[in-house]
């Protein structure tokens, strides 16, 4: 297992453009986290810099207390599982699994049995003798993941591995790989683009946005007190509604008039209200005009106007809702506040 240590880790490619800006944080032994944020935002980059694929333009990256700016991938204890799989087509599950570690002379008893343990582990025993044309792709995945457990490495690292799968399959490998890292004990650092991937298997979210962190935190963290309007609609399905409105003797107010909750100052702000925060009820003090009713089975988004702007609320299969005219009220202790300029948490 593996502590990482990135001291403002910077990256800038020959053309001038700086992918990751000065970058810093701690990953503790045994830690499952993830990078999470949006197409170019620098997650994989970062990634690749601690596999060793990209070379780091400035800082200082430490696996286990050990300097490894200049070490090669071979030599830094990792095993890498890729969107793609990059599983040989020629070769069956079995000979894919133990291929590093043919490769590396370890004997072939040795190779078999952890071939083998790996398989089990990931129900893969039956296809062994198969090819990987021969699987889905979520078995695919599978075979990915044996043949970097079967490494024992310090550190696991997971480029987007689940891209390629459609969504009942991507919700099973979260839960599979969830359990294998527990199992395992592994430090893990995974990179997605989905923040369900990233709520639902991380220790600890990393959000970036072009290159810079906005903010790390546990998962409830992230989602109740995100530190930016960006995490706010980035992280959460649906995401936060993200309203303008005002602070004015000593309460929030939208309209001009109504009011929302108390709070401190005064001045223009960016509200945040999470949809799940809101109640419908006919003596509420707020109008809210549902224009779209969104069945999901288990419960209903209802999307419409507060205020003349976007808002989605989330309620239960038992609230009763049409698109028209309705009253509501938002909990006061779930408000956040935002900066209306710089959209930094107030």
């Amino acid at each position: 297992m593996a502590q990482v240590s990135l001291n403002n880790i910077r990256k800038i490619y020959a053309n001038g453009y700086e992918a990751v800006t000065p970058t810093s944080f701690d990953i503790a032994d045994g830690e499952f986290v993830v990078l999470v944020g949006p197409s170019g935002c620098g997650k994989s980059t970062l990634l690749r810099m601690v596999a060793g694929l990209e070379d780091i333009t400035e800082g200082v990256l430490s696996i286990n207390d050990r300097q490894v700016n200049h070490v090669d991938p071979a030599d830094r204890d990792i095993a890498m599982v890729f969107q793609n799989y990059a599983l040989y087509p020629h070769m069956t599950v079995r000979k894919n699994i133990g291929y590093g570690l043919k490769n590396r002379k370890i004997p072939a008893d040795m190779i078999e049995s952890k071939v083998q343990e790996a398989a089990k582990m990931l129900n893969l025993t039956d296809y062994l003798d198969r090819k990987p044309s021969q699987l889905s792709g979520g078995q695919r995945q599978r075979v990915a993941m044996g043949r970097a457990v079967v490494r024992d490495p310090a550190l696991f690292l997971f480029d987007e591995p689940l891209s390629n799968l459609d969504a009942k399959l991507r919700h099973q490998m979260r839960i599979e790989i969830k359990a294998l890292q527990r199992r395992l004990g592994v430090t893990s650092i995974y990179v997605t683009h989905d923040q369900v991937e990233a709520m639902t298997m991380a220790d600890r979210i990393i959000v970036l946005n072009e290159g810079r962190i906005e903010q790390i935190g546990t998962p409830a963290e992230i989602y109740h007190a995100p530190a930016s309007t960006f995490v706010a609609s980035f992280m959460g399905a649906p995401p936060m509604n993200l309203i303008d409105a005002r602070l004015a003797d000593g309460q929030i107010m939208i309209n001009g008039n109504t009011a929302l909750a108390p709070a401190q100052g005064t001045g223009a702000i960016t509200l945040g209200i999470r949809p799940e925060d809101v109640e419908i009820h006919d003596d509420a003090p707020i109008h809210f005009h549902v224009d779209i009713v969104e069945e999901l089975g288990a419960h209903r988004l209802l999307h419409g106007q507060l205020a003349d702007q976007d808002f989605t609320i989330h309620v239960g299969k038992d609230v009763a809702a049409t698109p028209g005219a309705t009253r509501i009220a938002i909990k006061p202790d779930c408000c956040c506040l935002f900066d209306p300029e710089t959209g930094k948490a107030l």
